[in-house]
C-alpha cells in the first residue's frame, strides 16, 4: 500500500486575514513540503496542473523538478497533467527529462481537467472536450513506446520518423489515467494496462468500488494482468494530533474553496454540516488524528480496492507549518499503521 501527497499549490485568500501569498511563495513551499514526504517516508507526490490566478502550479513537472534533486526515494508525478489542452511531445520530454534528474521516479497522470481555461489559452475548443483527450493520450503512449515516431491525428499536425529526446532512465515511463469517476474512463484505462487514480473527493468512498470491478474486468478481457495493475485514489484531507484540531484547522480554508467552486459550478453552499457529514467513517473527507485517518485508509483498501492513497492537502490555503505538520503525522504516523494492517489483511486473504 502506498501512501502520499497531492496539492493544486492553491493561493486562495487566507480565509482569516483575507492575506493572498505570491506564486512564487507558494511554490517554494510545496518543494519544501516535497522534500519532507521524502524524508519522512512518504513513496508519492503529486502537482496538479492548472491555468488561473488562484492556483500556482500551471507546470507540475518543473515544480517536481526543483524537488527531485533535493529527495531520495519518493515518487513525483503531475495530479493530473491536462493531456487534452497539452502537446504529448512535449510533456513526455519534461517528464523524462524529470525522469532523468530523479533517476527514475517520475510519473504522468493524464487527465481530462475538471478546470477548462487551458482550453482556450492553448487554441482549443470545448466542443472537442473528449477526442482531444482520446488522441492525444493515443500519441503519448505511442512516444512512450518507440523513440521514432511516425503517427497523423487530427488536432496536432503529424510526426513522420522524427525521434523524441530525452528518453527516460524508467521503461516504460508510468502513465496513469485519472478520473472523477467516469465509467468509460476507467474501462479505457483497463483495456489499455494503466494504472487507474480516482477523485474520491465527495459521496462514499465505497460507492467507488463497482469501479475498480469495472477497471479490473476491462483489463482482464484485455488480457492484462489485474494483479499486477495499481488503482489510487485522491481525496481531501489534513491530520493533526487530535480530530478536533484536524477539524478546527481544515474547515476554514476548505469551506471557502468549495464555496468558490460551487458559485462557479452552481452547487449547494458547504456548509460546517457538509463538511462533518463528509469527515464521518464512511465519507470522503480524510481528516483527524494518525488513527481515524489510518482506519479510513484501511478501509478503502478493504472495500473499495485501492492500493495507492493519496491525500490531497491543503485545499485552499493554510498556514505552511500546519500543512507540513499533516506531512509529518501523515508519514511518521499514519503510514506505519496502514502499512502493517494492510499487510496482515492481505495475507490473510492471500494476496500476494
Amino acid at each position: 500500500m502506498e501512501i502520499g501527497i497531492s496539492t493544486f499549490v492553491e493561493t486562495t485568500p487566507d480565509p482569516q486575514t483575507g492575506e493572498v501569498i505570491s506564486h512564487a511563495q507558494r511554490i517554494r513551499e510545496v518543494v519544501e513540503e516535497i522534500v519532507l514526504a521524502d524524508q519522512v517516508g512518504l513513496d508519492i507526490f503529486g502537482v496538479g496542473e492548472h491555468h488561473r490566478k488562484d492556483y500556482a502550479a500551471s507546470s507540475p513537472a518543473i515544480v517536481l523538478a526543483a524537488a527531485a534533486s533535493q529527495t531520495k526515494r519518493i515518487r513525483l508525478t503531475s495530479a493530473v497533467t491536462v493531456l487534452s489542452s497539452a502537446d504529448p511531445v512535449r510533456v513526455f520530454q519534461d517528464f523524462a527529462t524529470l525522469d532523468a534528474i530523479s533517476n527514475g521516479r517520475a510519473e504522468i497522470m493524464a487527465g481530462r481537467g475538471s478546470f477548462i481555461e487551458s482550453f482556450p489559452l492553448f487554441g482549443y475548443d470545448l466542443k472537442d472536450y473528449d477526442e482531444l483527450f482520446d488522441e492525444k493520450l493515443e500519441l503519448l503512449l505511442n512516444i512512450r513506446e518507440s523513440e521514432v515516431v511516425n503517427w497523423t491525428g487530427k488536432h496536432r499536425p503529424a510526426i513522420h520518423n522524427r525521434g523524441v529526446y530525452p528518453r527516460p532512465v524508467q521503461d516504460p515511463l508510468p502513465v496513469w489515467i485519472g478520473s472523477g469517476g467516469n465509467t468509460q474512463s476507467c474501462a479505457r484505462a483497463g483495456l489499455l494496462g494503466l494504472p487507474l487514480v480516482l477523485a474520491i473527493i465527495g459521496g462514499r468512498p465505497v460507492q467507488f468500488a463497482p469501479l475498480v470491478k469495472l477497471y479490473q474486468r476491462a483489463a482482464e478481457r484485455a488480457g492484462h494482468d489485474v494483479s499486477k495493475l495499481t488503482v489510487a485514489s485522491h481525496s481531501h484531507g489534513f491530520i493533526a494530533e487530535t480530530t478536533d484540531e484536524a477539524a478546527e484547522k481544515f474547515f476554514p480554508s476548505t469551506q471557502q474553496a468549495m464555496n468558490v467552486l460551487g458559485r462557479e459550478r452552481g452547487w449547494g453552499h458547504y456548509s460546517r454540516e457538509s463538511f462533518d457529514a463528509a469527515r464521518s467513517f464512511d465519507g470522503a473527507l480524510y481528516v483527524g488524528d494518525p488513527e481515524t485517518v489510518a482506519a479510513k485508509i484501511v478501509h478503502l483498501r478493504k472495500n473499495v480496492g485501492i492500493t495507492r492513497f493519496m491525500l490531497h492537502c491543503p485545499v485552499g490555503t493554510m498556514p505552511h507549518e500546519d500543512v507540513m505538520k499533516s506531512i509529518e503525522l501523515l508519514g511518521k504516523e499514519v503510514a506505519p499503521r496502514v502499512r502493517d494492517e494492510v499487510a496482515k489483511w492481505e495475507a490473510e486473504q492471500g494476496i500476494s
